[in-house]
C-alpha cells in the first residue's frame, strides 16, 4: 500500500499538495503564503480554490475505492472525523470551504498539516452529504495487520457486510465495547468509504480496522493468536444468555458476523469454533447487524472485565 504523507511544514515554510493524473503529490516553497489557498498559520487567503482546482480533483478521486487503494489515502469529512485523524496523527491535508471557516477557525490552528481553504462549491464537491459540513480532510489508509494485534481480548469479523452504516456503527460499537480490531472480510463494503467513515464518528481513528479478503484465514489465524471463534446465526442451537452464564464469553473472544440478509457463507460458519444466535424475546423477525454485534460484544467486555475485577481483587489491588 503506497503513502503520500507529507513531511510537517516547519516554521516558515508551507507545504501544499499538487494534482496529478496519479493523485496527491507533494511541493513546497519556503515563506508565508496564501497562494492557492494553502495556509498553515496567519492571515485568512486572499482567495480560494474553487471546483476546477487540480487540488480538489485529486482529493475528488479518493471517493472511489480504487483511488483510495492505489493512493493510500481516504477522505474525512466533518468536524468530529477530522478532530479524531488529527489526534490519531493520520490527517495530511485538510479541505475547509469559505462558510466554515468561523465554525472552525480554532480546529485549524496549530494542526500542524497543510489547510486547503476552497469555495462552497469546492467542498460541497469533496462532500457525499446533503448538508455538507465543508470541512474535509485526506488521511492515511492505516496498515493495520492482524500479526501486529499480540494477544487480543476482543475482536469483530464482518463478513460480507454491505451496508455502509452498519459497518461503520460496527467499528464505534467495537471502539465503545473496548475491542481490540474489527475485521472486515469477503466482499463487505469498504470501511473507509465515506458513509461508513462518517457512521464510526471518529472511531475509525481509535482501534485498528482490518481489510483481508478471506473469512477462514482470518479465523484460523485469531485462533493462532489465543482466540475462540464465535459465529452469530439465527439457527444456531446456543444463545447469547447460555454462553454467557456458562462463563464462556470471558475468554478472548472473535465474534464472526455475517451479510444482512444472508449471514454466514457456509465455509465461513464450519470454521467457527461455536455458533450462536441473539435471542429475541419479542416478535421481530431478527436483529439487523448493527445492534446485534453490539449485544454479543458488550457480552464479551461486561465477562471479560468481570474477570479481571475479580482476579484485581484476590490479588488486593481492587477493581478500578
Amino acid at each position: 500500500m503506497s503513502s503520500r504523507r507529507p513531511q510537517r511544514p516547519s516554521a516558515g515554510r508551507s507545504t501544499s499538495f499538487t494534482g496529478s493524473s496519479t493523485g496527491l503529490s507533494e511541493a513546497s516553497s519556503t515563506g508565508p503564503s496564501t497562494g492557492g489557498g494553502v495556509l498553515n498559520a496567519g492571515p485568512l487567503p486572499d482567495r480560494f480554490d474553487g471546483l476546477r482546482s487540480a487540488h480538489v480533483a485529486a482529493a475528488r478521486r479518493l471517493r472511489r475505492a480504487a483511488a483510495r487503494r492505489e493512493e493510500g489515502l481516504f477522505l474525512v469529512e466533518g468536524a468530529q472525523a477530522v478532530t479524531a485523524a488529527l489526534q490519531a496523527d493520520a490527517l495530511v491535508e485538510l479541505f475547509v470551504g469559505e462558510s466554515a471557516l468561523a465554525r472552525h477557525g480554532q480546529l485549524m490552528a496549530g494542526t500542524g498539516v497543510p489547510v486547503r481553504f476552497v469555495t462552497d462549491a469546492a467542498a460541497a464537491a469533496l462532500s457525499e452529504t446533503v448538508t455538507p459540513q465543508g470541512l474535509v480532510g485526506v488521511a492515511e489508509l492505516p496498515g493495520h495487520r492482524l500479526a501486529d494485534l499480540g494477544r487480543p481480548r476482543l475482536v469483530a469479523v464482518c463478513e460480507g457486510a454491505n451496508d455502509p452504516g452498519n459497518a461503520g456503527t460496527v467499528i464505534r460499537s467495537a471502539d465503545a465495547a473496548g475491542a481490540d480490531a474489527v475485521v472486515f472480510v469477503g466482499d463487505s463494503v469498504d470501511p473507509f468509504g465515506g458513509k461508513c467513515v462518517r457512521s464510526s464518528a471518529g472511531s475509525l481513528f481509535h482501534l485498528p480496522v482490518i481489510v483481508a479478503a478471506d473469512a477462514p484465514t482470518v479465523v484460523r489465524e485469531l485462533r493462532e493468536l489465543g482466540c475462540q471463534v464465535l459465529a452469530t446465526s439465527g439457527h444456531a442451537d446456543r444463545d447469547l444468555d447460555e454462553l454467557a452464564a456458562a462463563g464462556v464469553l470471558a475468554g478472548p473472544t472473535a465474534w464472526v458476523f455475517g451479510n444482512e440478509a444472508r449471514g454466514l457463507t457456509a465455509a465461513t460458519a464450519a470454521s467457527a469454533d461455536t455458533a450462536v444466535r441473539v435471542p429475541v424475546y419479542g416478535q421481530a423477525e431478527s436483529l439487523n447487524l448493527a445492534v446485534a454485534s453490539a449485544l454479543c460484544m458488550y457480552a464479551s467486555a461486561r465477562a471479560q472485565r468481570a474477570v479481571r475485577s475479580a482476579t484485581s481483587g484476590a490479588s488486593g489491588g481492587g477493581a478500578r
